[in-house]
């Protein structure tokens, strides 16, 4: 039984994508569209999924430990099982024939690299389902920079939200450890709420929720909510002036002569 995904069934998963792939197969979306993308807000990147007919890449109702924090990073996924005698002795022996010590959420703990996010499916159990606590909450903060989505539990909320350059957004808190549960894949497709999750989809975690974007579309969100943050900029500032009305302003397509202005605006803000 192979628990890890092989680096060939992750790339036949995100076909689409024709750029460079990390070791493991996933799509490696570049470090400097990752940082852009934290300036983007969820309505935006939601506004071109949308278009593009993924209909349901976003989850709400999060509990956030770090609540001024964006989350973004790209996907690693883990899928954990209600726990079943049988199946829990298999996964524990091809564990420990490749290696692997530790408790079953520390093996995928372990392989995370910078500005990976961990997504973890665990059906959403919180008691017994604290898939990290405050030393695993520390090794993810370590390796990743970034932070993991946990549909489950986490413990140590204490000691979690004094970690920084971390997130986790995760939907509770027990004092329980994790048990009676069984991880059965890391990097292969999950559900996390309405949302179908693959490996190497990029995480975008804000105050409104998490935004799980195909790797092939994170340069266009980018690009595009980059332009409309600086529509929104021009249109405020003339606004507060009253150089035009909220009619004027408040309209996909601007009159000529506002068009006008706001290039001009442009020019003399890139010079």
């Amino acid at each position: 039984m192979n628990i890890f995904n092989s680096p060939e069934n992750i790339a036949e998963l995100t076909r689409l994508w024709q750029g460079e792939r990390l070791p493991d197969g996933r799509p490696n979306v570049s470090d400097n569209l990752l940082e852009r993308l934290k300036h983007i807000t969820s309505e935006e990147a939601w506004h071109i999924l949308d278009k593009e007919k993924y209909l349901w890449q976003f989850e709400g109702n999060w509990m956030h430990t770090h609540p001024g924090r964006i989350l973004v990073g790209r996907v690693v996924t883990a899928l954990m099982m209600p726990y079943r005698p049988d199946l829990h002795a298999l996964v524990q022996e091809a564990g420990e024939r490749e290696g692997r010590i530790g408790g079953q959420n520390s093996w995928v703990i372990d392989t995370l690299q910078p500005n990976d996010v961990l997504v973890v499916d665990l059906f959403g159990k919180i008691k017994e389902g604290t898939f990290v606590g405050d030393n695993l909450g520390t090794s993810v903060k370590t390796r990743t920079k970034a932070g993991a989505v946990i549909n489950g539990g986490i413990r140590d909320y204490q000691g979690l939200v004094e970690l920084d350059n971390v997130a986790f957004f995760v939907r509770g808190v027990d004092p329980t450890p994790i048990r009676n549960v069984t991880m059965v894949g890391v990097n292969i497709p999950i559900r996390v709420g309405e949302v179908t999750v693959l490996p190497g989809d990029v995480v975008l975690g804000t105050p409104t929720g998490v935004t799980f974007i195909p790797p092939h579309f994170v340069q266009r969100i980018v690009e595009t909510g980059e332009n409309i943050n600086l529509r929104d900029t021009f249109g405020k500032m003339r606004l507060a002036e009253k150089k035009y009305t909220p009619g004027e302003i408040d309209t996909e397509n601007w009159a000529e002569r506002i068009q006008l202005d706001y290039q001009e605006w442009l020019a003399a803000r890139n010079k």
